[in-house]
């Protein structure tokens, strides 16, 4: 049996994110990069960042956006009429 397939080599490894922090760890990769980590991420930081991707929040708030009148109407046609109803 190989020694080297059951026992993979670690090496020194620098582990560099996005903004700026460098952990620095053993792995079987060499160096890399990543985009998020425990300093940066919205969870451990407690801020949220909205990512609107092209726009779609925006498309999406004048697809759906209700005007005043509308609201008014839907409030007319909700409301029973109860001189109607009470003949």
């Amino acid at each position: 049996m190989k020694a080297s397939a059951n026992h993979p080599e670690y090496t020194s490894t620098k582990i560099t994110c996005s903004c700026g922090v460098i952990y620095d760890t053993f792995s079987t990769k060499d160096d890399f990069q990543i985009e998020v980590c425990s300093a940066c991420h919205p969870f451990y930081t407690g801020k949220q960042k909205i990512v609107d991707a092209a726009g779609r929040v925006e498309r999406f708030n004048r697809k759906y956006k209700r005007t005043a009148a509308a609201d008014d109407a839907a409030e007319a046609t909700d409301a029973p009429a109860t001189d109607a109803a009470a003949e």
